[in-house]
This record gives C-alpha cells, structure tokens and sequence, in this order.
C-alpha cells in the first residue's frame, strides 16, 4: 500500500484510471483489495470498533486490518473516531464515500452469489 506521488499530471489525467502513472489507478489499487471490500461490506450501515471489525472480517490479521483501516481513512472512505478513555476506545464508520462505494461492493457480492455455482463448476471443469 505504497503511496507514489503523482506530479507533472493535469487533473485530467490524474483522474485518468487507464494511465499507470494517475492518482485514480493508484486509488482503485487502494480500494480494490480483498481485505478493504470485506472491510467496507462489514462496516456497512453499522459503527463498530477495531475487535469487532477484526472478529467479524475472518481470516483478517491485525495488523492488515490496521493497514487497510488506515488507508481507508486516508482515503476518506472510513471514520476514525477515538474518546479519551482508557484504555482508549476507537470506532470506525463508513463516510459518504464509503457508502458509495459500499453500493458497488454490494453488487459485487450479489453477483458473486448469483454466479457462485456457474464458477465453482467451471473451476472444476477447468481443473480437470
């Protein structure tokens, strides 16, 4: 999750997700990783706190949740709010953004649904 710099750029191509070199493709590699779509279709409609989240996205290690929760937030598609307690307790909201995208990651995963079988036998197929 490397952060290049994209300097030299007119805004047009910046926005540009077909350049190798545009401030979208490095976003789309950002948010298009397997963790950060789990990390998004979980939080859903819901504000949930960090061991909620890591219990609830299976498989996910801490520090890739921490990883993908911070590039989130850098990315404006993910609410840090910390209270001053101790110990400190954090929660984690989706933004506007995020509930946009949170759209096409719904899509995704009812497509997924929809085709599971056709996939699963096609890999079989395919594998044999």
């Amino acid at each position: 999750m490397g952060t290049k710099q994209v300097s030299g750029l007119s805004a047009e191509e910046q926005a540009d997700i077909s350049r190798a070199d545009s401030l979208a493709r490095e976003i789309f590699s950002d948010v298009a990783n397997k963790w950060a779509l789990l990390i998004i279709e979980t939080l859903g409609d819901d504000t949930r706190r960090f061991s909620d989240l890591r219990n609830r996205v299976d498989g996910i290690s801490h520090k890739m949740l921490t990883q993908n929760l911070r590039m989130l937030e850098r990315n404006g598609l993910v609410e840090r709010t910390v209270y001053p307690t101790v110990p400190p307790k954090v929660e984690y909201t989706l933004t506007e953004a995020g509930q946009g995208l949170r759209a096409t990651v719904d899509t995704m995963c009812d497509w997924t649904q929809r085709y599971f079988t056709h996939i699963q036998s096609a890999r079989q197929s395919f594998d044999n």
